[in-house]
């Protein structure tokens, strides 16, 4: 009984949504992979798929099976890939996604040593804060921060993001130290211009969680602006510690409100397509984040170095 076969094969079908584009893949003719899919269904005594003269589209029971079964797939693949590569050198185009942030202050410093380290690797990286599909969009690697949806993606943890306010020295010796959340009403904040979930200032306090709606004179549509905007002493800036660590350590921002912090559940990962094989490229990529982030990311170390 070849269970991984089955589960594979059914994978594919789902992936190219059809038993033609399957066999392709896999190198068997159409009736040999429906038979293989009968045998699946049979096995587990419920329909998986539902077949019109269209198209193929998955039951219930199907959308949980190809659930469950991909990380299984994804997780024999990297150990194969694992023995594999290791007489294999890195070599071509790396295509990675970045959050704007993220990729200017940790990724962009990785670069030359991974380009010194593998010579024949050449590394193409996109930074955008909006979400794109890997597959689709051609992609090899990226990096995601917060919660993981999508369970087509194979995951790496590398950190956490945690927020923290800061002010530069001189606008707090011009403003004052605000005490609690309440008091960031009365000062100058550095907003991002476009939607998004970060401009909402959520802090702990006393009576539970709770939101500060913030306002200011200047707004970006990027982190980066943000930074220098407040290193210029415009105002208040809620960032994430990797942007805002080295300044911290060095005295040029100043955390504020610390103690009404949230703490989440969170993460930064590193993330490739399960239906990707890990490739030597792929896989010297994530080792150089691996190696540099753990076990504790340099912005988690602050209190550490300053």
């Amino acid at each position: 009984m070849d269970r991984f076969g089955e589960m594979e094969t059914f994978v594919r079908v789902v992936e190219t949504g059809s038993f033609s584009g399957a066999a392709r893949d896999l190198r068997m003719t159409p009736s040999a992979v429906s038979k293989m899919i009968g045998r699946l269904e049979d096995r587990l005594g419920v329909r998986l798929l539902s077949r019109t003269t269209r198209k193929l589209s998955l039951t219930e029971e199907g959308r949980v099976y190809y659930q469950r079964v991909t990380p299984i797939l994804a997780e024999v693949a990297e150990a194969e890939e694992t023995i594999s590569l290791s007489t294999v050198e890195a070599r071509g185009v790396l295509k990675v996604n970045a959050s704007t942030a993220f990729g200017q202050y940790q990724v962009v410093p990785l670069i030359p040593d991974l380009l010194e380290k593998y010579p024949q690797m050449q590394v193409e990286l996109t930074m955008t804060d909006s979400i794109v599909n890997l597959v689709e969009e051609g992609f090899d690697v990226g990096i995601r921060i917060g919660a993981l949806h999508d369970s087509t993606l194979i995951a790496r943890k590398i950190g956490v993001p945690k927020r923290v306010v800061v002010a530069s020295p001189a606008y707090l010796e011009k403003h004052g130290y605000p005490k609690t959340p309440d008091d960031l009403t009365k000062h100058e904040c550095l907003k991002l211009s476009i939607p998004t979930s970060l401009n909402r200032w959520e802090f702990n306090g006393p009576e539970g969680p709770r939101t500060v709606e913030v306002s200011g004179r200047f707004e970006a549509d990027n982190a980066i602006a943000l930074h220098e905007a407040a290193l210029a002493g415009l105002g208040m800036f809620r960032a994430a510690s990797f942007v805002v660590g080295d300044d911290i350590k060095a005295g040029r921002l100043i955390p504020v409100l610390d103690e009404f912090e949230v703490s989440g559940d969170a993460g930064i990962f590193v993330v490739w397509p399960h239906n990707r094989n890990l490739s030597a490229k792929v896989r010297a990529f994530v080792d150089t984040l691996v190696e540099a982030f753990t076990p504790i990311p340099p912005w988690e170390r602050v209190s550490e170095d300053a």
